[in-house]
């Protein structure tokens, strides 16, 4: 019997396929270390004249929203859209049984914003991107179990 052929690939030679069955197998390992998981994708979407204006989208799990992207067109910022997208997603979260919130950003002012809908600031990483301070922000609306 022949010893198995390795093969190191690197960047861009590393299959797509491959990347994204790296980030499952990691994803699914945690949950199995931590049992219970009850992952579902959460979405909410506001659209003019049927062009998309405002978006965002996360997942919620254990009891708690994970805000993934938040986005509102650019002609359109400034106009509360993102504070009303917000309070849609907490809303549906809410009704599944979430008992917190957690989002990040990069830019201090969007993190004020937060702040104001009543997140908390747990960590901040200054210069993640240079010039740019990763904020980390958590709602609570209960206790956890």
């Amino acid at each position: 019997m022949s010893e198995p052929t390795r093969a190191w690939l690197r960047d861009a030679a590393v299959p797509a396929a491959d990347l994204v069955a790296i980030r499952e197998a990691v994803v699914l390992h945690g949950r199995q270390q931590a049992q219970g998981s009850d992952e579902q994708a959460i979405a909410c979407a506001l659209y003019e004249d049927g062009r998309l204006l405002a978006g965002a989208y996360g997942h919620t799990e254990f009891q708690r929203l994970y805000v993934s992207y938040l986005w509102v067109r650019e002609d359109s910022r400034g106009q509360g859209l993102g504070g009303e997208l917000l309070r849609q997603i907490e809303a549906q979260a809410l009704a599944r049984g979430c008992v917190d919130v957690l989002i990040e950003t990069l830019l201090d002012e969007v993190a004020e914003l937060y702040e104001h809908m009543g997140y908390a600031c747990i960590a901040h990483v200054h210069d993640f991107v240079p010039g740019f301070t990763r904020h980390t922000l958590l709602k609570c609306w209960a206790a956890r179990d």
